[in-house]
């Protein structure tokens, strides 16, 4: 009997085959509950037992030659049928490619890039670790100015006279040092502010802020550049300017565009006046102009900012700006098709 088991040990070892039916066959052969092995197993208490022990070993090396070549050949027919199945059909369909989705706040701040870009503003970049002088002194904020509170801003804990910018008006102030005028640039960029987190506010926002500098430039050049912009960004063509206060402009002016009145949506975002304000301007104080080497007898210029977070706000109707950073795909992917 051990002859016989050697000769379905080799029988086993020399088997081979590429068809799958042929291969069950052979394990059920081998390896099925009537099959060979079983048929051993059961003989072994008619065995002498001088002999149990080599009856024993032989069964066992059948039984591990039957199992390996199943394994080896089902892994060897697994992988030519995944390889089939990815490249043996060339007309198959293709495989749906998921495609991401630009974030609202990178759309918005694009389209403003470019239609400032066609009347002839430039970007200019800055860093957003800034010191005193560019974030606030430069600008015409002294040192005992309210902004400079440390309930507005983020200072450096080792260096006081280092900051998180709270503007893009820093890149501006880079920019006049490093260009002389005429000048046309806008600075988008993230700032920082020491602000409660509400459903209206953040930390951490972005601006456009915009600068012109050359001779003769009035306050009617600011206001068409910016019923350009309004008109283009939301094809609203009625502003409205009211006088306001910012340290580095003067005269300075809150920008309203009228929004309207025809849902209630408008009603809310609006509180029922139609107008809605979207950024500040005015006229570069000559002091700033001082400040960045440039003669203001010769020169001077509008400037003007907005915050790209409240312009995404009213053209997606989003209303809570935490949504901007909580990084949530379902929210994301609702801006595909703006890619």
């Amino acid at each position: 009997m051990i002859d016989k088991i050697k000769e379905y040990i080799g029988e086993a070892e020399a088997f081979s085959t590429e068809n799958a039916a042929e291969l069950e066959a052979f394990r059920i052969k081998f390896l099925g509950k009537k099959g060979i092995l079983n048929d051993f197993f059961a003989e072994f208490r008619n065995v002498p037992n001088d002999q149990k022990k080599e009856f024993g070993q032989v069964v066992n090396a059948l039984k591990n030659a039957a199992e390996d070549k199943v394994k080896t050949i089902a892994e060897t027919l697994e992988s030519k049928e995944e390889a089939k199945g990815i490249f043996g059909d060339l007309t198959r369909a293709a495989e749906p490619v998921i495609i991401g989705s630009r974030h609202p706040i990178s759309i918005v701040k694009n389209q403003i890039i470019d239609i400032f870009a066609n009347i002839g503003f430039n970007v200019s970049e800055g860093p957003e670790i800034e010191d005193d002088w560019h974030n606030f002194t430069a600008l015409n904020l002294p040192e005992y100015h309210p902004a400079r509170d440390m309930q507005d801003t983020f200072f450096i804990q080792t260096n006081p006279d280092v900051l998180l910018r709270t503007h893009t008006s820093s890149v501006q102030v880079r920019y006049m040092e490093n260009h002389k005028p005429p000048i046309r640039t806008i600075s988008p960029g993230r700032v920082f502010r020491n602000e409660a987190i509400s459903s209206r506010s953040h930390c951490i926002f972005h601006q456009v802020e915009g600068l012109y500098i050359d001779k003769d430039v009035s306050f009617a050049d600011l206001k068409q550049t910016l019923l350009y912009f309004t008109k283009e960004m939301f094809g609203k063509s009625k502003i409205r300017l009211r006088p306001s206060y910012f340290p580095f402009t003067e005269p300075s002016a809150e920008i309203d565009i009228y929004w309207g009145l025809k849902t209630e949506t408008d009603y809310r975002i609006t509180k029922g006046t139609g107008w809605l304000e979207i950024g500040g301007c005015g006229m570069v104080d000559p002091n700033v102009l001082k400040n960045c080497d440039i003669n203001p007898d010769e020169y001077n210029g509008f400037a003007f900012g907005m915050g790209v977070e409240r312009i995404a706000m009213l053209l997606y109707q989003i209303g809570d700006i935490r949504m901007f950073y909580e990084n949530d795909v379902r929210f994301l992917e609702q801006f595909k098709a703006n890619i």
